[in-house]
């Protein structure tokens, strides 16, 4: 509780101290950063660069523009797709994307605390998790471990009505329900997060990247 007390306050705070015309100035700042470094990086004139002076600022604090859910992939890394230098993007990792209890809390601070003025939820295409819930669909018990788990709350809103013999031609749309399905789940199990939603302190979205071209597609209404 005196977490998200403390919070609250840096979340007042952070909004009243922001610059006026950089990407932490509004939500909209933010996500114009994001899109115009995917565009970059998409034309292979990325900018950002980490140099060791940077380093040495960062290790007193970080002011990142964003938190990205992303999927725990190899292939999708925010920094590079949206090129952004490090202690821009707050980024929480979990496979299939998959909105938790610890992503909400760090998603907390990155908001409250850090001052984070939007959240993206990041799929991306031929995601394995996804992929996986529709072939597994009918049968995700066989998978071993702890996969079940994580692959079933893809399964109940996203790939239900999938054919697991063409998992090919639905992946696409299957991932797009799995990223929009998180914006709503994180404006529902946060109070926090839905009333800095609800001010307009903060967005969330949601879209996917292609792996191929590298760029990031907003998919949320």
């Amino acid at each position: 509780m005196a977490l998200l007390t403390a919070a609250a306050m840096a979340f007042t705070t952070s909004a009243n101290t922001t610059a006026e015309d950089g990407p932490r100035s509004s939500p909209e700042a933010a996500i114009k950063a994001l899109m115009d470094g995917n565009k970059r990086y998409v034309a292979n004139k990325a900018t950002s660069e980490n140099t060791p002076s940077a380093r040495t600022a960062l290790t007193e604090t970080h002011e990142p523009i964003a938190a990205i859910l992303r999927c725990s992939d190899a292939r999708v890394a925010p920094e590079i797709v949206f090129d952004q230098p490090l202690g821009g993007l707050f980024i929480g990792a979990v496979a299939g994307n998959i909105v938790t209890p610890e992503v909400i809390a760090s998603f907390e601070y990155a908001v409250g605390v850090l001052g984070a003025k939007a959240i993206v939820v990041m799929g991306h295409r031929h995601c394995g998790a996804v992929e996986t819930a529709i072939e597994f669909r009918n049968k995700s018990d066989q998978l071993p471990g702890s996969l079940p788990m994580l692959i079933d709350q893809i399964i109940v809103p996203c790939a239900l009505d999938t054919d697991p013999s063409d998992v090919a031609t639905q992946e696409h749309e299957a991932v797009i329900c799995n990223a929009n399905k998180g914006v709503g789940q994180l404006l529902a199990r946060s109070t926090m997060l839905a009333e800095a939603h609800k001010t307009g302190e903060l967005t969330i979205i949601a879209g996917v990247q292609d792996l191929k071209t590298g760029r990031f597609t907003v998919t949320s209404e």
